[in-house]
């Protein structure tokens, strides 16, 4: 009984222990989604003034041109999948890898029709072990991330598409909504849909030297600068799934010291009855 008891206190130990390094994650976590969650909007403002900008030449410019935006025989298809470096964050990755491995099996009958270009160590990782193409690749980032940080990686992504090494490229990250919702989104990056582009804009520009010319320069700039909103999104996603996936650890941590705690009550109780008995029981032996 003493050895059970001893068993069980070691439990609640162990189980006390875990309970605080959760909840500091937790606190962390959450501390991390405001900064995150304040850089995933402040991106969008920039985005969407350039869509604007393009619009508005597209719209403007009869026949406008352009690699980004001219649909061609799909040969070979680029993924850019954005996942995080690290786990504890429920199903975040796990879901969103899913997705995007269904849609490749779905689509491609063979490595040789698809590219994948990965942010984050958990995809990458997810994609070398079933030997996929990984073409590209960006770990380590931050939790606090810049432009710099993912800059090369998109420009490989924009590029790739401008020189024909894939005639699609789709976007992979998760969406975020709020700390309990984040979305696994599927995208078309490349080619740009031309009805986004050539929506009417309120707004009336001069260009110089010609619109074709910043279009040519512009296009690639706002396919990075999405990029870069989702990786922001994803970041921010990120915090949110661990904030709740170490909220709802916790709960089952002090559910279980709770467990833990009755368990060595019932069992001290026992052994306190178990003593009292020998003790009746030896008295009127005695007697």
């Amino acid at each position: 009984m003493a050895k059970g008891m001893r068993e069980i206190k070691r439990q609640i130990k162990s189980t006390q222990n875990m309970e605080q390094i959760t909840r500091t994650m937790e606190m962390v976590a959450a501390a991390n989604l405001r900064r995150a969650q304040q850089a995933a909007e402040a991106s969008r403002p920039y985005a969407d003034k350039l869509k604007e900008v393009i619009s508005s030449i597209a719209a403007g410019t009869k026949g406008v041109k352009h690699p980004m935006l001219q649909s061609r025989e799909i040969k070979r298809t680029g993924y850019l999948v954005i996942t995080s470096d690290r786990g504890l964050a429920g199903g975040l990755n796990s879901n969103l890898l899913r997705n995007v491995l269904a849609q490749i099996r779905e689509r491609h009958a063979s490595t040789e029709e698809y590219s994948i270009l990965a942010i984050g160590r958990k995809g990458r990782d997810f994609f070398k072990r079933r030997n996929m193409p990984v073409i590209e690749e960006v770990t380590g980032l931050p939790d606090s991330i810049k432009f710099s940080d993912v800059k090369s990686i998109a420009y490989a992504a924009v590029s790739g598409f401008e020189k024909g090494l894939y005639d699609q490229l789709f976007l992979v990250y998760n969406q975020f909504k709020n700390a309990m919702t984040q979305v696994p989104t599927i995208k078309q990056l490349l080619p740009m849909a031309t009805e986004d582009m050539t929506s009417a804009s309120a707004a009336s520009y001069e260009y110089e030297p010609s619109p074709e010319a910043v279009l040519e320069q512009l296009l690639p700039k706002y396919a990075e600068t999405l990029i870069y909103s989702a990786a922001l999104d994803n970041k921010a996603s990120e915090f949110g799934a661990r904030m709740t996936a170490m909220n709802s650890a916790t709960k089952n941590a002090k559910k279980m010291i709770s467990s833990y705690t009755l368990a060595y009550n019932r069992a001290r109780q026992a052994s306190i009855t178990q003593e009292i008995s020998e003790i009746v029981g030896g008295a009127n032996a005695l007697s």
